[in-house]
């Protein structure tokens, strides 16, 4: 039977129901399909043997290198040590390590193929692995008596040994084969523009979960936001259920706002008649969204942004210890250099060599940011503060060269030390500039969780000076909300690659 409307023939006929019918079983019989979520467990269960064999393997590494090479002879000497009594070290340990993987979730099937985040979690486990083992055991006096350098041995290898073992298997599922086997084939209800970002990702390479089928329209029969061109639009809400069986699909996404709540319960209830997933693809949160947390208060469940990486107390503290670190490392190293164009400022132009100037940093608090004078110091005799811009009139010969190399903000190693700042965050912006910002751009105050930094995401990717806002705030929100310990490293060393000055 064809449908009244020509915009909803798609291909072979689809029986239409009314919304009544959308969750009626009547007309279907219960169908088997092959579940991705099946394979996911295999998986998990092939990671977790795989992870404890590489554990095992490396304490006992570890313990070789220790007591059966020449190495025994360095620092503190063990007599009386061989396999047999330290057994109880590598079962304890290797208990203790796949804890720490299972506790920050290295299994779990959404980091099969980031390996990003895979590589950063290992890190991280083998660092509080070396802190706790070696507590532990001295602690509770375990025999025979514990070595630290067996200890360090340990955590090197696990480390080196799991990254290892998981970029194999990440090169392994990441082929086409593997990849398009574990992707759920998706079908969409409504279109917003969440669906579109997401669609984007899609196809920049294999590391993505679902395979969109189409989109199905809204109870209303209207989109807010139409769909793009090649994304084929299987039908309308009421002929949903069909289309799902017709299609095999393994997941429901509906935009919220695309049915009114009673068709939006009668989809969910449908889902499950069908054993299809369903999402709520939510249009309130438009940022933050991993993370987002359903939490209870006295049985009501609340939907909200919980902590981000960088609100958990162990990633602030390590990550305050680089901070120092690399400020302390970089005002020895580029004294000479700062000390240098300092004088060239002072010869070029009289006046000051150093620059204040007010910004906003951590929870919107003022302080005074550092830099050596590019410009003249008329250059804001105007009374209006702005960026500068591309070939800048108020640089000066000097500055044009600072800025292009970052020279100018070397003297900011100070702020870091002084905890105004971080080595890699959000850009810190004039407080006489914001209070336009986080009226015109949504989100923009979010910046202000974290510390500012020297260098940024966004800024290495050439959004800095004159340039688009809106952009920068999307690269800083991806970088609060996705961030962990590799990815400063990595901003930091394209940092001195990717240079665009200012002017």
């Amino acid at each position: 039977m064809k449908s009244p409307d020509p915009e909803l023939e798609v291909g072979a006929p689809v029986a239409r129901f009314s919304p009544e019918s959308l969750s009626s079983p009547r007309p279907f019989a219960l169908r088997h399909r092959h579940r991705p979520w099946m394979a996911h467990q295999k998986l998990v269960a092939l990671s977790f043997l795989g992870d404890a064999a590489v554990v095992v393997l490396s304490l006992l590494g570890a313990y070789l290198l220790r007591f059966e090479t020449g190495v025994r002879e360095v620092g503190v000497v063990h007599r009386g040590i061989d396999l047999s009594n330290y057994f109880v070290h590598v079962v304890l340990g290797s208990v203790l390590m796949l804890g720490l993987l299972a506790n920050f979730r290295l299994h779990d099937p959404r980091r099969f193929l980031a390996i990003r985040r895979t590589v950063a979690v290992i890190l991280k486990s083998a660092v509080i692995w070396f802190v706790a083992f070696l507590g532990l055991a001295l602690i509770f006096k375990i025999e025979p008596a514990i070595s630290r350098m067996f200890c360090g041995i340990a955590a090197a290898i696990l480390a080196a040994g799991l990254v290892g073992w998981r970029w194999v298997l990440y090169c392994i599922l990441r082929s086409e084969e593997f990849a398009a086997a574990l992707r759920q084939k998706a079908v969409f209800v409504g279109w917003n523009e969440e669906c579109e970002r997401a669609l984007g990702r899609f196809s920049e390479g294999r590391a993505h979960r679902l395979r969109p089928l189409g989109v199905v329209r809204p109870q209303g029969g209207r989109f807010d936001t139409e769909p793009p061109a090649g994304m084929p639009v299987l039908g309308s809400f009421e002929e949903l259920r069909a289309i799902v069986r017709d299609h095999e699909a393994d997941v429901v996404m509906a935009v919220d706002g695309s049915a009114d709540r009673s068709g939006m319960l009668d989809l969910a209830e449908t889902c499950g008649r069908e054993f299809v997933d369903f999402k709520l693809v939510p249009s309130c949160f438009q940022i933050l969204v991993s993370g987002l947390q359903l939490e209870s208060f006295h049985g009501m469940p609340v939907l909200g942004v919980g902590k981000l990486p960088l609100h958990h107390a162990f990633n602030n503290f390590f990550k305050r210890l680089v901070d120092v670190a690399g400020a302390l490392v970089g005002l020895v190293i580029f004294a000479p250099v700062m000390a240098a164009f300092m004088v060239a400022v002072r010869l070029e132009s009289p006046g000051s060599v150093i620059y204040r100037q007010r910004r906003i940093g951590l929870n919107g608090r003022p302080f005074d940011i550092l830099k050596i004078r590019s410009m003249r110091p008329d250059a804001e005799s105007a009374g209006t503060p702005g960026w500068t811009v591309r070939d800048d009139p108020r640089c000066l010969r000097v500055g044009s060269f600072m800025r292009k190399w970052n020279i100018d903000e070397l003297p900011q190693f100070w702020n870091v030390l002084k905890g105004d700042m971080s080595l890699v965050g959000p850009r810190p912006e004039r407080p006489e500039l914001i209070d336009g910002f986080k009226e015109e751009i949504p989100h923009y105050n979010v910046r202000h969780n974290i510390k500012p930094g020297v260098t940024g995401w966004a800024q290495i990717h050439g959004l800095r000076g004159d340039t688009c806002l809106h952009e920068r705030v999307k690269f800083d929100l991806d970088y609060i909300e996705n961030w962990n310990f590799l990815l400063d490293f990595q901003i930091m060393f394209l940092t001195f690659l990717k240079r665009k000055g200012a002017c």
